[in-house]
């Protein structure tokens, strides 16, 4: 069979990966514990489940606009203006299916062949193979965890070229957890207004940020800037809903004509039922992220007190529910590297990791502790063992 060659450039998702060996070894009677997960261990919350009970009721079930429904294209923009004090309006929207179709629109639409993509490494997997199928080109822009992962504007301009079309910042951050403060935000996006590079703003994770951090966002820089800037959000993290498939864009109102064009002619609408549960969660009420934040951060300190108690270098993360650590200071000739270790972890110990490899750092390794408390203990107690020798 005759398979596009495009498809030959892109890699298969290593979070997959790891699923597939911990789910055969689960197959086998083997006791498997995932911290490779990347989403909250909570539920839904109930009124936006019986939002969604009341749209089946209704008979929502057909199509609607591509873009979203009205009263949810108005939920995003208000999103905005609540949080961050941005003045948006509806139109300035599109709902999509999971934040990752809308880093898909929005690259297809804004990166022409050979234009390159300015990704600060550690970065989100699927970054380099969405750039890659909009026939960009990925530069890495490399960050040291002595740094907190975090790129400059002198590294930015180290690496900025004549072809230098577009930057990706992600915060907080997946893989490593890691925030800018606002002022860091700002005279990066500021750097690229200047040199007429468009910013997109992952900020995924916006509202999992822990004290003294504060949420911060480009919605008030895209507010003056539309043109320059476009904003990711969702609400798979924040609301427990990742099997939803729910994401949207703060943006121009030209470049979401431009991603819908996109979207009318892959996914269309994003399921009904869901548009009518993401306007339930967008509306509030909130509590749950503050009760997910107050165990987040208690699992985040157990978790670093843990792994720096190893020797590890490891930035303590201000957001998301990750830990990157330096760890190749455990790399055997028998698991010379992140994703060796990995597999030696996981027949071993029977915890699932992530590879740091996977994210542009093949010297640490992903830890998520979106788990129960005493799961963590277990597992990062199994895993301190198999790297210490114990």
């Amino acid at each position: 069979m005759r398979i596009s060659d495009r498809l030959s450039r892109i890699k298969p998702s290593a979070t997959l990966a790891v699923n597939t060996k911990a789910q055969e070894l689960r197959d086998q009677g083997r006791e498997i514990i995932s911290l490779a997960v990347g989403q909250p261990d909570y539920g839904t919350p109930k009124h936006v489940c019986e939002a969604a009970k009341v749209a089946l009721d209704e008979g929502f079930t057909r199509y609607t606009p591509v873009p979203g429904i009205p009263e949810l294209r108005k939920g995003v923009a208000d999103y905005y203006t609540h949080f961050y004090g941005a003045k948006t309006a509806p139109e300035n929207a599109i709902i999509c299916n999971g934040g990752k179709q809308v880093l898909y629109n929005l690259l297809m639409a804004l990166v022409n062949p050979g234009d390159e993509v300015l990704i600060p490494s550690p970065y989100w997997v699927s970054y380099p193979a969405m750039v890659q199928l909009a026939d960009g080109v990925s530069v890495f822009v490399p960050t040291t965890a002595e740094e907190e992962y975090l790129v400059t504007v002198e590294g930015l301009e180290a690496v900025r070229t004549a072809k230098t079309k577009v930057l990706i910042l992600n915060s907080p951050s997946n893989p490593t957890g890691c925030c800018y403060t606002q002022e860091q935000l700002d005279a990066i996006a500021d750097w690229a207004i200047k040199n007429d590079i468009f910013v997109i703003s992952d900020e995924v994770y916006d509202r999992l940020v822990y004290a003294p951090f504060s949420p911060v966002s480009l919605a008030k820089k895209w507010e003056a800037h539309p043109e320059s800037i476009a904003i990711v959000g969702a609400l798979s993290k924040s609301f427990c809903m990742t099997g939803w498939r729910v994401g949207y864009a703060l943006a121009h109102a030209d470049l979401v004509k431009a991603m819908v064009k996109i979207q009318g002619q892959s996914t269309s609408n994003i399921n009904s039922i869901t548009q009518k549960a993401a306007v339930a969660a967008l509306t509030g009420p909130w509590e749950i992220v503050d009760k997910m934040k107050e165990s987040f951060v208690r699992r985040r300190d157990l978790a670093y007190d843990i792994i720096t108690s190893w020797g590890a270098l490891c930035p303590k993360p201000d957001g998301a529910f990750y830990l990157f650590p330096v760890l190749d200071q455990f790399y055997t000739e028998e698991a010379p590297d992140s994703a060796s270790m990995c597999t030696k972890i996981l027949e071993e110990a029977g915890v699932a990791l992530v590879p740091g490899s996977a994210f542009g750092d093949d010297k640490c390794i992903r830890f998520s502790y979106a788990v129960d408390d005493e799961i963590l203990l277990k597992a990062l107690t199994k895993v301190g063992n198999v790297l210490t020798g114990i």
